[in-house]
């Protein structure tokens, strides 16, 4: 006999999706802007080293608004992508896969990242 209680369509919007849920979408969505954000990285790295001029270059674009923003948007990136990979592979090695442990590390991925974002803002 058939559940006739079950939803007939699918709507993320009204999925209440648990911190152990959006902890892993946020590492892919981190890995991938920042391999998006790689090749711009790039150029200021070859400007910076071409010459004095360049270097003075890559440092007003840096210094610009704009780029200052993305560039603590990429400091979250990084932060929360190496924080949640670390908890990935010590869930791999079969610590922090029960519940309660799970949603603790999740909390501490998510507030990691953001104090090393809060700090790299001060300095």
């Amino acid at each position: 006999m058939q559940n006739n209680k079950r939803p007939r369509f699918l709507s993320l919007w009204q999925i209440s999706l648990p911190i152990t849920g959006v902890v892993p979408i946020l590492h892919r969505l981190s890995g991938i802007f920042m391999m998006l954000l790689f090749p711009f990285l790039l150029y200021l790295l070859q400007l910076s080293l071409r010459s004095a001029e360049g270097f003075a270059q890559a440092e007003a674009i840096i210094a610009s608004g704009p780029v200052y923003v993305g560039g603590l948007v990429l400091l979250w990136l990084f932060a929360h992508h190496l924080f949640a990979g670390i908890r990935v592979i010590l869930i791999d090695m079969e610590w922090g896969s029960e519940l309660r442990l799970a949603r603790r590390t999740a909390l501490i991925v998510l507030v990691a990242a953001l104090l090393v974002l809060i700090v790299g803002a001060l300095l």
